[in-house]
């Protein structure tokens, strides 16, 4: 898998859902390669990090990372995986559907990112990838070593609480910094004594 871009301006959105088929194939050693964190060091601020999808829940997860960064002095990313499968099965079409796929991610990144900058005032990092994403979060938890907490929101419907917390909760996606789960029914709020 590869970055497909990263970029820090104006913008915000969620990830799109994406069902982790086999968590166990995730052990690619990256649990074992977590470097040291640096956001207590002078310099560096505690990063918080929000993954965006189509899922209702998202939006639950931005604004509870959002109000932490803004309490904490810390700093929201916002993390778009664009999976791969979505596309590779049209080779005629690939580049086509992946410059689609990409300007979905960066309308959505910076939907969200709106939304953090009119409710609390802070201007979030927007990350772009492609590849899985339980291993593209293990891969940018990797490189920036300013993120201290991924902040997921746990669905409310029958259909379960989410692919990425479903995984959390499994057996092979433990990820290397601590995980806020937010339940997706928590109001603004609610959200505002929390965090």
């Amino acid at each position: 898998a590869r970055p497909v871009d990263r970029h820090s301006h104006a913008g915000g959105a969620c990830r799109r859902s994406v069902a982790v088929a086999d968590c166990s194939q995730i052990h690619t050693g990256l649990i074992d390669m977590v470097s040291k964190r640096l956001s207590r060091e002078a310099g560096h601020r505690r990063k918080f990090l929000a993954i965006i999808d189509d899922t209702p829940e998202c939006e639950r997860a931005v604004a509870y990372a959002s109000k932490r960064a803004l309490n904490t002095g810390g700093v929201l990313v916002l993390l778009y995986v664009i999976e791969p499968d979505d596309f590779q099965h049209w080779l005629g079409v690939e580049k086509i559907m992946r410059e689609e796929a990409t300007a979905t991610a960066r309308a959505a990144l910076d939907g969200y990112a709106n939304k953090a900058r009119q409710k609390v005032g802070i201007e979030p990092e927007m990350v772009v990838r492609e590849g899985k994403p339980t291993e593209e979060i293990h891969r940018l938890i990797e490189e920036d070593q300013d993120i201290a907490i991924l902040v997921l929101a746990a669905g409310a419907g029958k259909e379960g609480p989410g692919p990425l917390v479903g995984a959390v909760a499994g057996k092979g996606a433990a990820f290397p910094i601590p995980v806020t789960v937010v339940p997706q029914n928590l109001s603004d709020e609610d959200i505002d004594s929390l965090a």
